[in-house]
């Protein structure tokens, strides 16, 4: 009876882990940056297909099935804005749709246009730019609606670029366009594009992007500002609790299964309940550089801006004096994970698979991903769909498998 119970045990877990899940907005499932898919990627990973991109971004890709999207902005001004479609199966090109921006373009050099990740509900592609043009499609390509949003807050924005990726929570989507001016925060009907709500938010450059924290009752997004943390009701724009104590514009919050941690003093616990946070514990020396910090299983991990991976227990923020892993840096983009298995490229395009499950960390594969003498500058955060590993730089897009 022990044996058939832990049997069905098995079977029940196996089931509740699907074998493929679509990668749908920056940093994946609810912004959490961990796949939920069963299909772990092998020890040994090469690059199983690469496509050329007509123009610059940093977004990150995002998958739907069988088609990856991505989106990119070329041009002198980086005006014109791309959304694509990729194969999967053999990064051939399955639609593009070219755009002319309709709001400013000017960003830091280093960023561009193209640097909010899309995000997709399943059925529909929603792709936000740094000049604020917001465009709907279907997974066919198809325009749906689109938004100049500079044309409705004609002061929202700043001279180094807008980089938060929106995401979608049920038929909302959530959209950011926070700044030093007309800062503000959005919830948008995916049907029609036009507003359910919005709200004005901390007038401030931000570049950090929203989770979703689901409890009591509602389905609520939390928005991080340099102010602190907000959770808004995804459907209203209702406040349902606020962390004031500040946090980062730069790297974004992790998600685990029971907390927030926030990037704030170091690493901040929170706990939001109705009306209020509690919080868990704070560790001053866990600080994220550029990368946004990762919960894997019990632990949390942190990339400082030294380049050394950090791992801290999530139940009380002891770090682990053993686990101090050195990676090749420098990096704009996130981790993202699967089980134990943790997924970062540099600026450099070195890619790295490291085994969170070693005592001390361990750097399992790098892949070159940068043809020697290049300068592909990757700064994206990768996405992981059907067991394999998505990245894009200034110029390509890689699976790796």
């Amino acid at each position: 009876m022990f044996l058939r119970s832990l049997f069905t045990l098995g079977i029940l877990a196996a089931a509740a882990a699907p074998l493929h899940a679509d990668w749908l907005q920056f940093r994946g499932p609810n912004g959490s940056a961990v796949s939920s898919e069963s299909k772990i990627p092998a020890d040994t990973l090469k690059v199983a297909w690469s496509a050329d991109l007509p123009g610059r971004g940093l977004a990150a890709p995002i998958i739907v099935g069988d088609k990856v999207f991505v989106t990119c902005g070329s041009g002198p001004d980086q005006g014109t804005l791309h959304v694509i479609c990729y194969s999967a199966s053999d990064g051939h090109r399955l639609w593009e749709r070219v755009m002319r921006a309709t709001g400013r373009t000017m960003t830091q050099g280093k960023t561009g246009v193209a640097a909010a990740t899309p995000c997709s509900d399943g059925k529909h592609v929603f792709a936000l730019y740094s000049s604020n043009d917001l465009f709907a499609f279907d997974l066919d390509g198809n325009l749906l609606w689109l938004r100049g949003l500079t044309f409705d807050y004609a002061n929202a924005s700043n001279s180094l670029g807008m980089a938060q990726s929106p995401i979608v929570v049920g038929d909302t989507l959530i959209v950011q366009s926070e700044n030093d001016s007309e800062s503000f925060a959005a919830g948008i009907d995916i049907a029609t594009g036009m507003n359910r709500w919005k709200i004005d938010r901390p007038k401030a450059a931000n570049w950090s992007s929203a989770l979703v924290w689901n409890g009591h009752g509602a389905e609520a997004v939390a928005l991080q500002s340099s102010k602190g943390i907000s959770g808004i009701d995804a459907h209203t724009g209702k406040e349902l609790w606020k962390y004031s104590d500040s946090a980062s514009t730069i790297p974004s919050s992790a998600l685990g299964a029971d907390a927030i941690y926030a990037v704030s003093s170091g690493i901040t616990a929170l706990v939001p309940e109705a009306g209020a946070v509690s919080q868990l514990w704070r560790n001053e020396k866990l600080r994220p550089g550029t990368a946004s910090p990762i919960v894997v299983g019990g632990n949390l991990f942190v990339i400082n801006n030294a380049g050394v991976l950090l791992k801290a227990d999530t139940k009380t923020g002891a770090d682990d004096s053993k686990f101090k892993l050195r990676l090749k840096g420098p990096f704009s983009g996130s981790p993202v994970a699967i089980g134990s298995k943790l997924y970062i490229v540099s600026e450099r395009g070195v890619f790295q698979a490291i085994d969170t499950s070693a005592p001390e960390g361990k750097v399992q594969q790098e892949i070159e991903l940068a043809a020697a003498g290049t300068k592909e500058l990757v700064l994206c955060t990768p996405a992981i769909a059907g067991g394999a590993v998505y990245v894009r730089s200034d110029g390509k897009l890689w699976k790796i498998d």
